[in-house]
């Protein structure tokens, strides 16, 4: 079952988490925010923060509950936060690497293209939302993520 919204920061996520997430007991919990959060001038750090308690709001409830946090995209229109980009993934990523039950997704690398700048290609006209392509590559980095058990 398919639950999510758009626009959200991690602290959304959080405040939402025990009626979108927690009642449908999932096996595994795809996670996509952090973009936004960076944009509103968080920094990485407190990007893990709000997303470990996400993973903890989850785990007490939910403890064999699986989650793959989808790396924050590079975009164009926010190419100005890309360090603070880098350095949030890298923390959740070195923090999924502490538990089984986490796992991390880059999506991050394979959106870059040889010169090192987001793929025009994977964005719509805003360069911050996903065209189909986008999608489609999302798609194909995903689907081991969502099929393994």
């Amino acid at each position: 079952m398919q639950r999510g919204f758009g626009g959200s920061e991690i602290s959304d996520v959080v405040h939402y988490a025990p009626r979108i997430v927690v009642p449908y007991k999932p096996r595994l919990v795809v996670f996509y925010a952090g973009d936004n959060d960076l944009n509103a001038g968080e920094s990485p750090e407190s990007v893990l923060r709000d997303y470990r308690s996400f993973v903890e709001l989850v785990w007490r409830s939910l403890p064999e509950t699986r989650i793959a946090f989808v790396s924050i995209k590079p975009s164009g229109s926010r190419w100005a936060l890309v360090d603070k980009m880098r350095k949030a993934n890298e923390l959740i990523r070195a923090y999924s690497a502490q538990d089984p039950r986490l796992s991390y997704v880059d999506v991050f690398t394979p959106m870059l293209g040889p010169d090192g700048k987001p793929r025009e290609e994977l964005f719509v006209a805003d360069r911050l939302h996903l065209s189909e392509q986008g999608y489609a590559l999302w798609r194909q980095i995903l689907l081991p993520v969502v099929s393994s058990r």
